[in-house]
């Protein structure tokens, strides 16, 4: 599919963590489309287990949807960071958790209807506990919790935040292809 050539960008607004922009391109039949475009650096998502058998969710406020939700730790990329050095610092600032080890799991975009936000996922496993550095204001507390209840809690639907949701369904993923071996994963004869 062509998708045309952008003609036209014109900055409508520019804050310290995004800026809005408005495209105004031709599309392949002639026709002129204007869209306002969401510019963002691009966050981290980390999945801290704390064992085999817990995870580490956070209980953050957040003031869009006006109430706590259950999510992973995040962040936003800082200008030319890496988003491996983005994770480790932002689970040590979120939740306290340090070290172990980490190894890149996806990375997806957010919402490209809008937003050209790109979240790079992170497993970190043989944490070692320490105290949060929270940033001021933020209202984060640690849940820590086995991992079937993790997703008992998103089937009953107390996970809402995308970015977790698709952290603990991939997880969930991997766990049961480990589970499953070579030998369970083949019929009964």
């Amino acid at each position: 599919m062509n998708a045309g050539n952008s003609k036209t960008k014109r900055w409508l607004l520019q804050t310290e963590r995004f800026s809005v922009e408005r495209v105004c391109r031709e599309l392949p039949n002639g026709q002129r489309r204007t869209r306002e475009v969401i510019r963002h650096p691009g966050a981290v998502v980390i999945l801290p287990m704390v064992d085999d058998d817990h995870v580490c969710l956070i209980e953050n406020y957040r003031v869009a949807v006006g109430r706590s939700l259950f999510e992973l730790p995040a962040g936003t990329l800082e200008a030319g960071e890496d988003p491996l050095e983005a994770a480790v610092r932002e689970l040590a600032e979120e939740t306290g958790y340090r070290g172990g080890t980490w190894s890149p799991m996806h990375s997806f975009l957010v919402s490209p209807g809008i937003l050209d936000e790109r979240m790079y996922l992170f497993r970190a496993i043989g944490l070692e506990p320490g105290p949060p550095a929270r940033e001021p204001g933020e209202e984060i507390q640690n849940v820590v919790v086995p991992w079937n209840e993790a997703m008992a809690m998103v089937q009953r639907g107390e996970i809402e935040d995308a970015k977790t949701l698709i952290g603990l369904l991939l997880a969930d993923r991997d766990r049961s292809a480990e589970n499953a071996g070579p030998l369970r994963s083949q019929r009964p004869e």
